[in-house]
C-alpha cells in the first residue's frame, strides 16, 4: 500500500523481481526509519524537526526521473506524471477496463480517468480496421 495525494491509500502491484530488490535494499539498511526510500544526500544527514527522517521528497523523485530520462537519451521532458500517464495509457491500450485503471490511479471520479481514453481511440480504430476492413487480405 502507498499513501498518495489527498492522503488516500491504495495498493501498488510490483513484479517479483522488484519485490526481491526492495527486500535486499531493506536488509542492507542499518536504520529503523519508517520511510521506505531515504535520501542519502549530505543535506539530509540529520533528521528534521518534524521527525520526517531523510524521506525522499517529491522534488527528489522528479529530479531522479529527469536525470535517468536524460541518461536514457530521452530529450523530451519526463516527469513522474509522464510515467503515470504512460502507465494508464498502456493499461487501457492493452485491454484494461476503466474502473480498474481508476482504482490503480486512485481517482475518486471516473471522469478523471476517462481523460486517458482519448489516446486509445486511434488504437481501437486500427484494431477495428484490421478485423473489419472493406478489403480482403
Amino acid at each position: 500500500m502507498v499513501r498518495g495525494k489527498g492522503q488516500k491509500d491504495r495498493p501498488v502491484f510490483i513484479s517479483k523481481s522488484a519485490a526481491e530488490h526492495i527486500s535486499a535494499y531493506l536488509e542492507a539498511r542499518t536504520d529503523n526509519l519508517p520511510a521506505l526510500f531515504l535520501s542519502y544526500s549530505k543535506r539530509h544527514a540529520a533528521p528534521n524537526t518534524s521527525g520526517d527522517y531523510r524521506r525522499l521528497s517529491a522534488r527528489s523523485i522528479q529530479r531522479m526521473v529527469g536525470q535517468y530520462a536524460r541518461l536514457a537519451g530521452i530529450t523530451k521532458h519526463v516527469s513522474p506524471h509522464t510515467m503515470r500517464h504512460s502507465f494508464a495509457t498502456d493499461l487501457l491500450m492493452n485491454g484494461a477496463d476503466l474502473r480498474s485503471v481508476q482504482s490503480m490511479l486512485g481517482h475518486s471520479n471516473i471522469s478523471t480517468t476517462q481523460v486517458y481514453t482519448h489516446v486509445t481511440d486511434q488504437h481501437l480504430k486500427d484494431i477495428h480496421d484490421r478485423f473489419h476492413s472493406d478489403t480482403e487480405s
